[in-house]
């Protein structure tokens, strides 16, 4: 009888062990061999992670994935944030459109919204156009391929995606605080900031928690967005360690290394989630 539990929990469990557990050990394998994924397959221990890590052209990728935390995570959180406590003080007939409009980045395949603001972004695109109507045609250029302005470009694109992701949940943080909380703090006198700093903060610090969790892993996992965009470039001003396992698993066919990079980049999604998870976690059990 005790086993019965373990008859619902065994589908999925026999699921996640082939599509999770047994890549990763095989991944792991891999990164010990030096192998192009045809011919016999060379033993070589850690070599493929002594090569990453101590090559600075090799550690590129993952420097760049952390800077997209801050258009990833940083600025999608914030401007959820405001959203949704303007939402939430908003008495309109149209705040379900609002919404919707917000959430709607996040519905569309990341693939299209690549082409899209690929087409954006290029020299005949929107943005340019528009510059050169309101009289700030000097401003314009190839933006992804600009060395200074390739990286902030694909950021904002990110940014963009993930924004109506974390007003959305914001949002749903922000309905459930009791509106008792939001009185007695007018009753005290707070004004709009010591409201929002001593009653909404608090009451959304799960979401907030969940939001910087997601869009982390999004910034450090990148690869639809930045390949669809920029393949990485130009040089490697936007290459991310998803582009750079596709690279040299696909096209340079080494597969110990694509390996060995994809185990180290699951290692730094692991180093920097699992504390802010804790972190945010613990501010939740002490508030309660």
């Amino acid at each position: 009888m005790r086993f019965r539990g373990w008859l619902f929990v065994l589908p999925a469990l026999a699921m996640y062990t082939a599509f999770v557990l047994w890549p990763l050990l095989v991944s792991v394998n891999y990164s010990l061999f030096d192998w192009n994924g045809i011919g016999a397959a060379e033993w070589v221990g850690f070599r493929n992670y002594q090569r990453i890590l101590t090559d600075r052209a090799q550690l590129t990728p993952i420097f760049n994935a952390l800077k997209l935390i801050a258009f990833f995570t940083v600025v999608p959180v914030t401007i959820g944030l405001m959203s949704a406590a303007v939402l939430h003080d908003m008495r309109s007939r149209y705040l379900g459109a609002y919404r919707t409009l917000l959430f709607f980045p996040q519905v569309i395949p990341l693939v299209a919204s690549g082409i899209v603001w690929g087409w954006i972004y290029s020299p005949s695109g929107i943005l340019n156009q528009g510059l050169s109507w309101v009289g700030l045609g000097a401003w314009t250029r190839p933006w992804l391929a600009d060395f200074n302005l390739a990286f902030p470009a694909v950021g904002v694109v990110g940014a963009w995606v993930l924004t109506g992701f974390c007003t959305l949940l914001l949002s749903a943080g922000i309905s459930k605080i009791d509106p008792n909380l939001y009185d007695a703090a007018k009753v005290d006198g707070a004004g709009r900031f010591r409201e929002f700093k001593a009653v909404t903060l608090p009451g959304v610090r799960r979401e907030i928690g969940v939001c910087v969790i997601v869009t982390m892993i999004g910034a450090l996992a990148s690869f639809d967005i930045v390949f669809i965009t920029t393949r990485g470039g130009p040089g490697r001003e936007t290459l991310v360690p998803g582009v750079q396992i596709f690279r040299a698993a696909f096209v340079e066919r080494r597969i110990g290394a694509a390996s060995a990079m994809a185990v180290i980049l699951m290692l730094l999604i692991w180093a920097l989630v699992l504390p802010v998870q804790r972190y945010f976690q613990r501010d939740v059990t002490s508030q309660a």
